[in-house]
């Protein structure tokens, strides 16, 4: 796959970075031939995709430009779902060596498919992931995401192996452990959910290990939102660079996008996944700078491609070129999804937003849970927050000050008065995995 990017470039072979740097004419060009080519075999392969086609008057010979793309069907989530196990496959069983699939919490699993050429393009893009936070051959990188049928695991390990790195493949949980091998193996690199990391510095802190003075210095955080207040709160207390990684399982997995060393927005590896951003409410195309729905197209996915796919994911395509030289566009880091917004008496909320206004006062600690109940039909939300012992142990003057800045500084974001529950450390449940920020207690 490489080999193929480097004769695309000017001058023959180039470094292993090269499709990242690729002049934009011959990166367009790029993803023109494999977008035309992805087209086709989803059309010759994939039934609903043929008939979504086939009702606009569309074939794969409609598709002459990048600009095209906006011609064809969307894809959803519920299409996963309705064609559960197989239905999407492009690719017949005896091509797929690996399977995946999402938890099933909200009804059947999400199963997505690779042929061997998809984990090798995967393990490629994760690689360029990692180096991209400033990872090489040499380093050692102790992957904390879950294995199995969870995308983050395998991953991170493959794309850690192909860039030559050292993995340890400890997965979730087992905190104690966790803190003993990172000191023991002097691991340089932590890949996880940014929540979990939190409690692992907590837990290092109580077993006497200051994670500032081990040889850990990047952190590869993804799976959910967290807001640049968390970022300089991990920063701070571990001594670490924490980049912010992008993906999802429909897609790949793990290494559609990643901050590199500038951290002002994600890098799109645009010539395996075309971005595009959207009204969420229309649909329609919205131009460079605007915010709205990211929706992405695989140009490589054998197995099961998915032809614009909408993530829900709300953010924005960055015009200006980064300053660390990259040609591919950057998205801003997304802190919110079209599908997690909460309406608490005609206002939109979302658990970004609560956590932006807690990290901004001093004596809270970035462990938070929205409560939503409904009382006497009117819906009511509830937010629990834990403040630093200091803050408990001072006096009531004192706690009813850091309650009342807590309040104003959530007004003043979300617009709109909410409960306020402060609790001691630990109180919340910690998670080795993605933290489960909203609790609906509502009923029907």
């Amino acid at each position: 796959m490489l080999k193929e990017l480097w004769n695309d470039a000017e001058g023959g072979f180039h470094p292993a970075s090269a499709p990242d740097f690729l002049p934009d004419a011959h990166l367009k060009a790029v993803q023109l031939r494999r977008l035309r080519a992805v087209v086709a075999r989803a059309y010759d392969n994939v039934a609903l995709f043929r008939e979504r086609m086939t009702e606009r008057d569309l074939t794969p010979a409609s598709i002459q430009s990048l600009d095209d793309v906006a011609k064809l069907p969307f894809t959803v989530k519920a299409d996963l779902r309705d064609t559960y196990p197989f239905g999407l496959f492009a690719s017949p069983m005896g091509d797929v060596v690996r399977l995946h699939a999402s938890s099933g919490t909200t009804g059947k699993p999400i199963v997505v498919a690779y042929t061997r050429e998809d984990i090798e393009v995967w393990s490629e893009v994760m690689a360029r992931t990692l180096a991209c936070c400033g990872l090489h051959r040499g380093d050692i990188v102790q992957n904390a995401y879950g294995y199995g049928l969870f995308t983050g695991g395998l991953g991170a390990h493959y794309g850690a192996e192909a860039l030559g790195a050292t993995v340890i493949p400890i997965s979730g949980g087992n905190t104690d452990r966790q803190v003993m091998l990172m000191r023991d193996f002097a691991s340089s690199a932590i890949c996880c959910t940014p929540s979990y990391f939190i409690h692992l510095v907590e837990r290092a802190g109580e077993l006497g290990v200051d994670l500032r003075e081990l040889p850990l210095r990047v952190g590869v955080f993804g799976a959910e939102p967290w807001s640049d207040g968390m970022r300089a709160h991990v920063e701070a207390t571990a001594g670490i660079k924490a980049h912010d990684i992008y993906g999802l399982s429909e897609i790949i997995g793990p290494g559609v996008g990643v901050e590199c060393g500038e951290q002002q927005g994600l890098h799109i590896f645009e010539d395996h996944f075309l971005p595009e951003i959207i009204d969420p409410e229309t649909g329609e195309p919205l131009p460079d700078g605007s915010e709205g729905e990211l929706v992405l197209t695989t140009l490589s996915k054998k197995a099961m491609p998915m032809i614009r796919y909408r993530t829900r994911d709300i953010t924005a395509i960055i015009p200006e070129r980064c300053g660390c030289g990259r040609s591919l566009r950057r998205i801003q880091r997304i802190g919110r999804r079209s599908d997690d917004m909460i309406i608490i008496r005609g206002v939109n909320i979302f658990p970004s937003q609560v956590e932006a206004a807690l990290l901004a006062v001093e004596g809270t600690l970035p462990h938070y849970r929205i409560i939503l109940t409904r009382e006497q039909g009117l819906d009511q939300m509830t937010v629990e927050v834990e403040v630093t012992p200091e803050v408990l142990s001072d006096q009531v003057r004192m706690l009813e000050d850091v309650r009342r800045r807590i309040a104003q500084a959530i007004e003043r974001i979300v617009g709109v008065r909410v409960g306020l529950r402060l609790v001691e450390p630990h109180s919340i449940e910690r998670s080795q995995g993605k933290a489960k920020r909203v609790i609906d207690q509502r009923g029907d």
